[in-house]
């Protein structure tokens, strides 16, 4: 039988205790990558976070970027941030700079975009965001993080325990980080739009630990005792495995198509850093549930006195074993029924003598 068919009839044997390092070397190895990308490169925030201004024109002529570009050199603005956008029969430039407080040279830097895309000055879309509302956009963002975190904690300690908290902690920075590190390395702007799908894969994240964490629960219960922390993590992790990969196909065959489809092959752009973070944080989700969450936990429960205890005891006997075979005891024959035996060994009886009255 394929290991498909084996997944879908739950019947996957799959010793994920026992192989936690591959998982751990992975999460390591992509961890490190993630971390050095952010302190090396950083995160290209955007004009929400940091502040600056925006402007928005529809490109009427077919300008390129470079075209746009070079209308932003003669102001210091050329590392700029120039974006074509596009919708239903509508082109669009879209450019990000740092904050213009001059009105004469805000006016003429929308002049001069207007120009390359062939449209009158007052028909552009002027936006100016001060540092001041990026900061605050910033701090709400952390803190609505933190306040998250703290209340995932607490109902994962009051339904399941403490160790089970923070592991389920450790696999939601595991998710973070990565998607963080994503961002980093792909370049990719962090909007408010980010932080709406950072918060919700989190969501999401945390469903599928809570799934894995009430299996195992479920499954000590019902062991009593008599099976080891690996059998009962490996039994129910291999239990709720194809429920994990149907939900988070289902989850990233959606927000592929709005990513790869959408916004690289259409280039509608508007909702390219939403649907990034959704797709890498669902697939991280996915992963560090199963390889993350519930191996840290096998490894940090091992040493607790009763489980070492159970892992030291004899392997217990089934509860129906069939009874020792006794040997079988000689069938004793009845002198009623059963017919005579064998002669008796020794010498024969000699036949009695003929009386007087007989011949010679």
């Amino acid at each position: 039988m394929s290991v498909v068919s084996r997944l879908y009839r739950n019947e996957t044997e799959f010793d994920f205790v026992g192989r936690k390092r591959i998982g751990f070397t992975i999460s390591a190895i992509l961890l490190t990558l993630s971390i050095g990308s952010l302190l090396v490169r950083g995160l290209n925030l955007g004009v929400d976070f940091e502040g600056g201004t925006v402007i928005e024109v529809t490109n009427e002529v077919g300008a390129t970027v470079t075209d746009v570009r070079d209308a932003l050199r003669p102001f210091g603005l050329e590392t700029a941030t120039v974006q074509l956008t596009s919708s239903v029969d509508i082109d669009g430039i879209r450019v990000e700079s740092e904050i213009i407080d001059d009105l004469v040279e805000r006016e003429n830097v929308v002049s001069a975009v207007s120009a390359v895309a062939g449209v009158d000055p007052t028909a552009a879309n002027v936006t100016a965001v001060g540092p001041a509302f990026g900061q605050e956009i910033t701090e709400s963002a952390i803190r609505a993080l933190i306040i998250f975190l703290i209340v995932v904690a607490l109902f994962i300690a009051w339904r399941f325990e403490w160790k089970m908290a923070l592991a389920g902690l450790a696999a939601l920075f595991h998710d973070l980080i990565l998607t963080a590190g994503v961002y980093s390395i792909t370049g990719f702007e962090v909007t408010p739009s980010t932080v709406i799908a950072i918060l919700t894969i989190l969501g999401y994240s945390l469903y599928d630990t809570v799934v894995v964490f009430d299996k195992i629960v479920e499954t000590v219960e019902i062991s009593q005792g008599r099976r080891s922390l690996a059998q009962i993590i490996n039994d129910s992790m291999n239990t709720v495995l194809m429920r994990s990969l149907n939900t988070s196909l289902t989850s990233l065959l959606p927000v592929g198509s709005l990513l790869f489809v959408g916004s690289i092959l259409l280039g509608a752009t508007t909702l390219r850093e939403f649907a990034l973070a959704l797709f890498v944080g669902v697939a991280a989700g996915t992963y560090s549930s199963i390889f993350v969450a519930a191996p840290f936990l096998a490894t940090w429960k091992a040493n607790e006195p009763e489980w070492q205890e159970i892992e030291t005891a004899p392997a217990p006997k089934p509860e129906h074993a069939p009874p020792p075979k006794q040997p079988k005891k000689p069938k004793q024959s009845n002198p009623k029924t059963s017919p005579a035996g064998p002669p008796a060994t020794g010498p024969k009886p000699r036949p009695p003598k003929k009386g007087r009255g007989g011949k010679r």
